[in-house]
């Protein structure tokens, strides 16, 4: 996804530097095993396509993060998830999250054009099937805001940033850290050093990507290293839970 230039993308910059530092949630984790969540930003159709049969054989739930406005849209890289393909996820046990409606992110948006992105985002999924329940959020493009962090903290149990890392001890709700599941960030001695990391910590692991190709875009994961990180995880028997599944077991 095209990122911002110039003065915006430095002040950008600056508000999610200073999320890192501000928790406004903090809360301690009470997970009795380590755990690990793979989630899936914006929605690709292939995410759906190619990811699910990988996910089913190891019997595992994701995490997919939806911007209403990218739904079966060609985004440059992908050709976005279907309306249908939502359901199908959401009926099959997959989470649902929240990005913003139109992907804008949350550096740019006063509080009232923010809190009105997530109402038009839950608005479409809920018109899509009542069942949806929308209770994560992730921040587009990574892009954390240290003005919107209590707003957000009011309308969802967590907030997910792409800075990379275990989250363990005290973590901060509305800022989680999560890795890259992306083949230009990370190999398959990557994935089993994160892995180890989580089980010397007892924490939570979160992978991040989006779309699941043999020829991934700049964003996304080929097949083999989806397998190769769901293959380790069971290996290590790790948890292998939604974001909000992961929560509950820690007792949030």
């Amino acid at each position: 996804m095209a990122a911002q230039t110039g003065w915006p993308a430095l002040q950008a910059r600056i508000s999610n530097r200073l999320s890192r530092h501000f928790c406004l949630s903090p809360f301690n984790l009470r997970n009795a095993r380590p755990m690990v969540s793979f989630t899936f930003d914006d929605v690709p159709e292939s995410a759906a396509a190619a990811g699910l049969p990988i996910l089913d054989q190891y019997d595992a739930k994701a995490t997919f993060y939806v911007a209403g406005g990218l739904v079966d849209q060609w985004c440059g890289h992908w050709q976005g998830i279907r309306a249908d393909g939502i359901v199908e996820l959401h009926r099959r046990g997959h989470e649902i999250g929240c990005h913003t409606f139109s992907h804008a992110p949350a550096t740019d948006l006063g509080a009232t054009r923010l809190a009105g992105e997530i109402e038009d985002n839950r608005r479409y999924l809920h018109d899509l099937d009542p069942s949806i329940r929308v209770d994560n959020f992730a921040y587009p493009y990574g892009l954390g805001s240290v003005w919107r962090k209590s707003q957000l903290a009011k309308a969802f149990r967590s907030s997910r940033s792409i800075i990379p890392g275990v989250n363990s001890g005290t973590v901060d709700l509305q800022y989680l850290r999560s890795t890259p599941l992306v083949n230009l960030h990370i190999d398959v001695g990557g994935i089993d050093r994160a892995l180890d990391e989580l089980i010397a910590t007892n924490g939570w692991l979160i992978f991040y990507g989006h779309d699941v190709a043999d020829e991934p875009s700049p964003y996304g994961c080929t097949p083999a290293l989806l397998r190769h990180a769901l293959d380790a995880a069971a290996k290590r028997n790790v948890a292998v839970l939604t974001v909000a599944g992961a929560l509950s077991a820690a007792g949030a």
